[in-house]
């Protein structure tokens, strides 16, 4: 069993410490793997890698996180996920794990038209090798994952030239709606995200790994 749960729009600080919450209710057992779905107001994160000097002369509110990598934006028009995963069952291995992560914005970003794939070399999920539509990020802590992907929907890219989103130049960064010249809304990924999900995480044979014949689970919205 897992589940999916849509927090809408929610201050980062909150939801970061909602997350590590839920992590720990995983470690217990008081959870399934779980996967969150979320919009944040404008906020640049920096992982553990650092900043490249950069972050805080953006303007922009700044987060210091435990997750991997280095500085990257997150704000309204762009769908943020949260997989809280055991990794027991999945052998511990988080380089699998991560190629699953970007695999789920692969699917999703798939279902509307655009081929995107994986790219050597390179954490995220890139359009030609050139363009990057979407950054990943984990931790892990006692073999249970947080942190996760932010996928590109409609956001204001701008923010991105302010800075090296994770050691890059801002100008490689797109969006679903750039890619495919029409608006597009957070709201019309949720479903493809989920079927997404449900493909790659959702148990449905011995190794967890095949698609549940139940289909994906319910996406539960709470409050902010």
């Amino acid at each position: 069993m897992a589940a999916l749960v849509d927090w809408g729009r929610r201050d980062y600080r909150a939801a970061l410490e909602e997350m590590r919450a839920l992590a720990k209710a995983r470690r217990r057992g008081d959870i399934p793997d779980t996967l969150i779905l979320v919009e944040h107001p404008s906020v640049v994160t920096v992982g553990k890698e650092g900043d490249d000097g950069a972050a805080a002369a953006s303007g922009l509110p700044v987060v210091a996180v435990e997750r991997g990598g280095r500085a990257t934006y997150h704000g309204p028009g762009q769908l943020v996920g949260y997989p809280i995963v055991d990794l027991d069952p999945r052998a511990r291995d988080v380089r699998r794990f991560v190629h699953d992560v970007e695999s789920i914005v692969v699917d999703a970003v798939g279902e509307l038209g655009i081929r995107a794939a994986h790219r050597s070399g390179q954490h995220g999920v890139w359009v030609d090798e050139r363009r990057k539509i979407a950054s990943i990020g984990i931790a892990v802590d006692h073999w249970v994952t947080l942190h996760g992907f932010a996928l590109n929907v409609n956001v204001d890219l701008a923010p991105f030239e302010q800075f090296h989103p994770c050691g890059l130049s801002g100008s490689v960064m797109t969006s679903v709606a750039r890619e495919l010249g029409r608006p597009v809304e957070v709201d019309e990924l949720k479903a493809p995200v989920a079927r997404a999900w449900d493909r790659w995480f959702v148990p449905g044979s011995a190794d967890g790994l095949a698609p549940s014949r139940a289909g994906p689970p319910p996406l539960v919205r709470t409050p902010a």
